[in-house]
């Protein structure tokens, strides 16, 4: 930037404001007060700046110099408490809220001090200090709100939220409150209607904002963390709709909602979005989602949910001794952001590793008392169908199916001990005895089929199997296909051939049409569905038919072959050869000769397709040249010629 003459200076400060260039005009003001010590208008100029960026520490400390040039001036007091406050400065703020002497301060002070008890979670001191206001105030209204709503009273919140907006007109921030009131009663249509007036009006009012360039893949520049973009709730209102999003199993909406938002640098992201984007890019960064939740961990603040996240996380992808480290390091954030129901199910999963009948026996405990509520709030469905009330019958049954949800989730780990150890029988056991709160919930229906798939009750299995898939018929690649696979082989060896052919069909249909539609997408439904009952005849012995099977199933390769259909076809590949070098299977010569050059085909079209998926914080890493498709099917290839000379 070129030097300014001190006579320019002020004209070129205020365009710069004017434009929102505030960073260009605080490299121009500390210039000045290098040259001019304690201006007084460089001063407040740039404590304007730095609040605009939310640069709330050194706003603070230029009000702090103008409170002590300028005492008599009550606004620089009030500017320097509420810098202090947003700086998260909590106690200086209250002591500098104590200075606004001046009686027309008074009320200023009182909301300052009330929001700070907020952020502090003194949430009683906080509804004294807001008592003090007129009841028709509209930030008394707007404030009791956020204390309803921190106090779980979420239908009385958003009447507040309401009432404070029929005063106060459109505020981005209000509307907001109002969507998040919504969310929390389950209401997500509602929810979605704010949100999306927030951000119509966002787009339309701050186009310098940049919403859903990312998105488009316009490489745009951070817009950063300036005041319009804070004042807009932009950020908030995508936060929300992707946690919506998420919910409802719209992953790709969810994803886009963090791209659509006003673009940032990494190191410029809030919390929030922060924890919201390794969550939802898990599946394909889990390194770095869990690098973004353990920092968030580390910080003076994170989103309530990001420690039992993180922890479920470790869990998930079986990391046990890391989330016990977290627990053990973290008891003093377990009280206060683990649930009772969280923290005992955890402590149970983690006793699996050392103790698993201790585990089962805590697993046993925790459903008990989960069955009694499950109980009550059965009984109080049954009573509230009689009121015929809509909105109590809407509650009962959400207040049910949530506790549904709790007991499947323990009921599911408690069967997976016996179920890791092959005991299939005794998982069927453990299902059986939750029938009563579960034969309607789709999971438990699912899980069940499995398990007696898993025994050969092949009949019983179509029972639970065939609802699901008839449920979601019209859209069948909506379901799982190991689901469809399992349904198909049961068809089979219950001599229902007909069945099985016409959903196959149904699948392949399906799937030509998306080919259509989207010639690079990869589709693994059908090919699954073939590779599994491959599998079936392989296993039963007759490798001529289902090797065969296997091989038709991959083609074509560019559209077939990924690391999930290469370790169903590679199983089945050393099965065959582990039984041709005991002699125990003779191949005819052409099969021998298809499978030679299905492994060759694999070798030119699997250069790209990682073998294995590697676990996201293993130490040791597969050398990259080992961890491909190309690789492995080279080595069965070469077992092929040695057992091949072998049996010659």
């Amino acid at each position: 930037m070129t030097a300014i003459k001190d006579g320019e200076y002020t004209a070129t400060i205020y365009k710069l404001i004017k434009d929102g260039q505030y960073v260009d005009a605080i490299h121009i003001l500390n210039g000045q007060l290098q040259k001019h010590t304690k201006s007084r208008a460089a001063l407040s100029l740039l404590g304007f700046c730095y609040y605009h960026i939310q640069d709330f520490t050194n706003a603070a400390e230029c009000y702090e110099q103008l409170t002590q040039l300028h005492p008599e001036v009550e606004e620089y007091k009030v500017y320097y408490a509420q810098s202090l406050y947003k700086a998260g400065a909590y106690p200086e703020a209250t002591k500098a809220s104590f200075a606004l002497d001046n009686p027309s301060s008074q009320t200023k002070m009182v909301k300052l001090q009330a929001c700070i008890k907020y952020c502090e979670e003194d949430y009683s001191a906080a509804k004294s200090l807001l008592e003090q206001l007129p009841p028709d105030d509209p930030d008394y209204v707007y404030n009791m709100g956020c204390l309803l709503y921190q106090d779980g009273k979420y239908e009385e919140a958003c009447r507040k939220f309401m009432s404070a907006m029929q005063v106060l007109g459109y505020v981005p921030a209000l509307s907001y409150n109002i969507a998040l009131t919504y969310y929390s009663l389950k209401n997500h249509n509602q929810a979605l209607k704010y949100i999306g007036e927030i951000i119509d009006r966002g787009i339309k009012e701050h186009p310098e904002l940049s919403v859903g360039m990312t998105t488009e893949g316009i490489d745009i520049h951070s817009v950063g963390n300036t005041l319009v973009l804070h004042q807009s709730a932009l950020i908030e209102a995508f936060n929300l709709k992707a946690a919506i999003n998420y919910e409802l199993k719209n992953l790709k909406t969810a994803q886009e909602a963090l791209t659509d938002m006003p673009p940032r640098s990494d190191e410029e992201l809030d919390p929030v979005t922060l924890h919201n984007q390794a969550l939802l890019n898990m599946d394909t960064k889990p390194s770095e989602g869990f690098e973004k939740l353990a920092f968030l961990l580390q910080q003076p603040s994170f989103p309530p949910v990001t420690f039992g996240n993180l922890l479920l996380l470790y869990c998930k992808h079986e990391y046990f001794d890391l989330a016990a480290d977290v627990l053990a390091e973290n008891a003093h954030l377990t009280y206060k952001f683990l649930s009772p129901y969280m923290y005992e199910f955890l402590d149970a999963l983690l006793t699996c590793q050392t103790a698993p009948e201790e585990a089962f026996r805590k697993f046993e405990e925790m459903n008990g008392k989960l069955a009694e509520q499950l109980r009550k709030l059965s009984k109080q469905l049954q009573e509230t169908r009689l009121t015929r009330n809509e909105e109590l019958l809407k509650k009962a049954v959400q207040d049910f199916e949530l506790m549904q949800e709790k007991y499947i989730v323990v009921l599911m780990a408690q069967a997976k001990i016996y179920w890791n150890r092959e005991n299939f029988q005794m998982v069927e056991k453990i299902f059986r005895k939750s029938v009563e709160y579960c034969n309607d919930n789709d999971t438990w229906k699912l899980n069940v089929a499995h398990v007696l798939f898993m025994q050969n009750k092949y009949k019983e299995a179509i029972g639970f199997y065939e609802p699901i898939v008839k449920k979601h018929y019209d859209n069948i690649l909506n379901v799982s296909a190991v689901v469809l696979a399992n349904l198909c082989v049961s068809y089979i060896m219950t001599s229902q051939n007909e069945e099985a052919e016409e959903l196959m069909r149904k699948i392949e249909k399906e799937e030509e049409q998306i080919s259509y539609d989207d010639p690079d997408k990869k589709v693994f439904h059908l090919c699954i569905v073939n590779l599994v009952i491959g599998t079936l005849y392989c296993a039963k012995g007759n490798y001529d038919f289902g090797i065969s099977r296997v091989i038709k199933s991959l083609e074509p390769y560019n559209k077939k072959l990924g690391t999930d259909t290469w370790f169903y076809a590679k199983r089945c590949f050393l099965s065959l050869l582990e039984n041709m070098s005991k002699h125990m299977v003779m191949l005819r010569d052409t099969v021998v000769q298809e499978c030679i050059q299905f492994l060759e085909h694999c070798e030119v079209y699997g250069k790209e397709v990682p073998a294995i998926i590697e676990q996201p914080l293993e130490e040791v890493r597969i050398h990259i040249g080992k961890n491909t498709v190309t690789y492995e099917a080279r080595l069965l290839k070469a077992l092929f010629y040695e057992v091949i000379g072998w049996n010659k």
